[in-house]
């Protein structure tokens, strides 16, 4: 795949203090596990250095994560070493079918060279919820150009034809989280 939409910037600046704070990722990893108090098993799907995958570890999930840039995976590895981190694309991921409770993706779906296929992989290799976090469809002074970015409606049409049962929206301070059930 082209990957053209790929992040490329230092891998540095996704732990910046300023970048984490905005994130909110002690309250989106709360949030992405509300309602399930027995997951044990968590793929990050574009784990990026493993920021969240650190904090679903740190809650005694087994974390696996996946990011089509190999450097994001040996920054992974060195943050989360309890973590299995393999290069992938969403769109292909390297697993069995429902294979784990929960899979999150953070700041990926509008990155992806084919979102409906990311959806429905995400789909295959969870038993659980989906959770998604991205941007909110306004103009915001961080963040990619609005143009870039997934509309609620998009999200929801999506993940209903990938055959997700129920979507939550959740609005954060900056961002969005989207709990894609599986079951209703």
């Amino acid at each position: 795949m082209m990957h053209e939409k790929r992040f490329h910037r230092e891998i540095e600046r996704l732990r910046d203090p300023e970048r984490v704070a905005r994130l909110e990722v002690e309250r989106v990893v709360s949030l992405a596990l509300e309602g399930l108090p027995d997951a044990r098993s968590l793929l990050d799907i574009g784990a990026g250095t493993g920021l969240f995958a650190e904090q679903f570890a740190a809650r005694g999930l087994e974390v696996a994560g996946v990011d089509a840039n190999p450097e994001m995976i040996e920054a992974a590895r060195r943050y989360v070493p309890s973590g299995v981190f393999e290069q992938a694309e969403a769109e292909m991921l390297p697993f069995t079918d429902d294979r784990f409770d929960l899979a999150f993706m953070g700041l990926l779906l509008h990155e992806t060279d084919d979102t409906r296929a990311a959806l429905n992989e995400a789909f295959r290799v969870i038993r659980r919820r989906l959770a998604v976090l991205e941007w909110p469809d306004e103009e915001q002074a961080f963040g990619p150009p609005r143009t870039d970015r997934l509309t609620e409606a998009q999200i929801r049409k999506m993940a209903g034809e990938a055959g997700f049962k129920s979507v939550k929206a959740i609005r954060l301070q900056n961002l969005v989280l989207y709990n894609l059930d599986k079951n209703a």
